[in-house]
């Protein structure tokens, strides 16, 4: 008995740290994407705002932290992402606000750089929280609907239905009546080419934590 219990012990003390790492790491890409997407690179004949080179991660990311601690707890962390991406836009606004200390210099590229274009910021976020939270759903309905094997399955199924409304919502929010038409849809249409393949890419993060027993 005494065996068990310290069995029991430890699988649930693995799943915790499994869920605290992916968490982190889920917010850390979630907050690196908003920061980079206040740049419009061109790439391969494509408009394309930076942050959609790390972005498509949090999707998978995601995935795992509904398998390793259920529906209740990645729902919280997509809530939370986005209360702290608010938070970081609002902090850097603060700052770059603040008078400079003249002594070191005028200090204008932290300002350039980080203070936020809030329709940009309030667009990404917007398109965070609904795709996600739509990830949420298409990962339960395979779980619950379909079958708990092929784990590979759920990820596909879950993204593809959530990328396309995400790249959309984001592209659309930010950029429609500021940008040329073409501009934005050349950044729609890129977001979901890059983020279908990091999709492809990420699958096998699935594998990589233990599901719970339930959720």
């Amino acid at each position: 008995m005494k065996g068990q219990t310290q069995q029991l012990e430890s699988s649930s003390n693995e799943l915790l740290r499994s869920a605290i790492l992916v968490a982190v790491l889920y917010i850390a890409a979630q907050m690196l994407a908003d920061i980079a997407s206040l740049q419009i690179v061109f790439v391969a004949g494509f408009s394309i705002d930076a942050g959609t080179f790390i972005y498509p991660l949090t999707f998978t990311l995601r995935d795992m932290v509904h398998k390793v601690a259920g529906i209740k707890i990645a729902r919280t962390l997509i809530l939370a992402a986005a209360g702290v991406n608010i938070f970081m836009a609002l902090f850097f606004k603060f700052v770059a606000s603040l008078p400079p200390d003249l002594a070191v210099g005028p200090q204008t590229a932290f300002g350039a750089l980080l203070s936020p274009v809030w329709r940009i910021v309030l667009a990404s976020i917007v398109a965070e929280v609904i795709a996600e939270l739509i990830d949420t759903e298409g990962y339960r309905i395979w779980v619950e609907k379909v079958t708990r094997r092929y784990q590979w399955a759920r990820v596909v199924f879950s993204n593809a239905i959530s990328i396309p409304v995400d790249s959309f919502l984001f592209s659309f929010l930010a950029f429609w009546g500021v940008m040329a038409p073409s501009v934005v849809v050349s950044i729609f249409l890129s977001n979901m080419i890059i983020k279908g393949l990091t999709t492809l890419i990420s699958i096998p993060g699935i594998y990589l934590v233990k599901e719970r027993d339930a959720g």
